[in-house]
């Protein structure tokens, strides 16, 4: 590894590990937020309820929504295990719920985001499930997919070599008749 990729890979690592160690302050974040303040600023940034009581309470749902969706993505980053597509069935749930609170128009959270996530899921198991499959059978069961097809495609290719020897021999039978 050259100096550059390396430095590269520390940064990265460095970026995740620094979200990591301050999750636990932004998902407390709402309780350092005034209490019954209609907007908070920050930055030149203002912050509204967005029809919540206040704006404790709409970071408090913000956060609870944004701090695990965080830690999901970097868990679907850095995984290296063949299952970790399944990682996007919660990721898919909370982004949902997070597109719900921050739209939030009614009183009602966390209640109909369940019907897209059963549509995330039913396209994300299936996957999961393929994957497991081929990994199963080449490495549990040795059973090597691309080595049978090779083996197939010889037997095919030897089986058609022997009906064109059987039509040459027939032929040649034929022509030893006539003469």
């Amino acid at each position: 590894m050259t100096k550059k990729s390396i430095r590269k890979k520390l940064i990265m690592e460095g970026a995740f590990a620094f979200l990591i160690a301050v999750t636990p302050i932004l998902f407390y974040w709402y309780k350092y937020m005034p209490e019954g303040a209609e907007t908070w600023s920050v930055l030149g940034i203002e912050f509204g309820t967005n029809g919540f009581d206040d704006v404790g309470e709409a970071f408090y749902y913000y956060f609870n929504k944004i701090v695990p969706l965080l830690l999901l993505v970097v868990w679907f980053v850095t995984c290296k295990n063949w299952w970790y597509y399944a990682i996007l069935i919660p990721i898919s749930m909370y982004s949902f719920q997070l597109f719900a609170v921050l739209t939030f128009d009614s009183n009602i959270v966390d209640e109909n985001e369940v019907m897209y996530v059963v549509a995330v899921t039913m396209v994300v198991t299936p996957i999961v499930y393929f994957i497991r499959v081929k990994l199963v059978d080449k490495h549990v069961h040795g059973i090597d997919l691309d080595a049978m097809d090779a083996e197939l495609q010889v037997l095919k290719e030897k089986e058609e070599l022997r009906k064109e020897r059987e039509k040459l021999e027939q032929r040649q039978k034929t022509l030893s008749k006539k003469m």
